[in-house]
């Protein structure tokens, strides 16, 4: 089984103490995003968990544990997004100096073929037209190059979730934001300029998630948790099928996402996992590092309930 930690949220700089938590205990419990009356009790077990794939924007909290986790036997490697927007844009990340600060730290600690930079996704506006992408790119690219081998790239997919937000910082900030998708000419233009910087530095690029065909430009699909990248790291020879609860687009294996929705307080404004900040500020703040829940501590495990655990609804 690959841990995906996680799509859902920012598991290394938010909950770090939790996640260590329940690699020392063996096990989590993980509610069902659709039903909150159902849950699934993830084994963390070594015999169980293949690999742990982690998805973040500041590792930082999580450096500490690494030789720990590494220790017990726990192979890994990081999805490291790294945008170098505007703080309006991703309100409550890091410094961008301090974000590629601790992009250098972990490529160090664990080898820069466990680092993977995403650059994701591009967002049009006006405060982020083409050539600032371009530009900002090209920056992140001179300085992250010597640490990391790969970058994926995305274009914002405008889900209602996400066009709500927007909408808002519109209104009230009077910016505007473009909707591209749908816009072959300019995409291709922008991926061929990124495509160009990624081999000028010697990175092999990537797509996450894309409709459009970019190997003209040298960007082939990507997959973010991937099989190919697994057996290359680890030498596992397994036969992984791919994920039916991700996107058609999405070349990612299955895995097992330990996360919840509405529970990252970055506050990026192109978030699709968040769609209430005030919520998503109130679970991290009720978050319990000893509970086996991300958020809470839910009835089913207190012993007074005397509910067996062969009782809980899995999905």
């Amino acid at each position: 089984m690959i841990i995906s930690a996680s799509r859902r949220t920012d598991i290394p700089a938010f909950y770090s103490e939790w996640f260590m938590n329940r690699i020392r205990e063996g096990y989590l419990c993980v509610q069902n995003p659709f039903n909150a009356h159902k849950y699934t009790k993830v084994s963390l077990s070594n015999d169980s968990v293949d690999a742990i794939v982690f998805w973040t924007k500041n590792p930082y909290p999580l450096l500490k544990y690494l030789d720990e986790l590494s220790s017990m036997g726990y192979k890994y490697y990081f999805q490291f997004t790294v945008t170098g927007y505007p703080s309006i844009i991703e309100s409550s990340v890091p410094k961008f100096e301090d974000v590629v600060s601790v992009f250098k730290q972990l490529s160090i600690k664990i080898g820069k073929d466990k680092v993977i930079w995403r650059f994701d996704p591009i967002i049009i506006s006006d405060i982020t037209p083409e050539e600032y992408i371009i530009a900002s790119f090209k920056k992140i690219a001179r300085i992250l190059h010597s640490y990391t081998d790969r970058v994926v790239i995305s274009f914002a997919d405008y889900y209602k979730k996400v066009v709500k937000n927007l909408n808002v910082l519109e209104h009230n900030r009077k910016i505007k934001f473009y909707d591209i998708s749908s816009n072959i000419n300019q995409i291709k233009r922008i991926s061929s300029f990124i495509a160009e910087i990624a081999q000028m530095y010697s990175l092999h690029i990537f797509s996450c998630s894309e409709e459009y065909d970019l190997s003209y430009f040298g960007i082939e699909h990507g997959k973010c948790i991937d099989d190919d990248l697994l057996s290359e790291l680890f030498g596992f020879k397994y036969n992984f099928v791919k994920d039916k609860n991700q996107r058609q687009q999405c070349g990612c294996v299955k895995s097992q996402d330990i996360g919840q929705y509405n529970s990252c307080i970055h506050d990026c404004i192109y978030c699709y996992a968040n769609d209430n900040k005030t919520l998503a500020h109130k679970n991290k703040l009720i978050n319990d590092p000893s509970s086996p829940f991300l958020i809470g501590n839910n009835v089913l495990y207190n012993e007074d309930t005397k509910i067996k655990e062969e009782q809980l609804s899995l999905f």
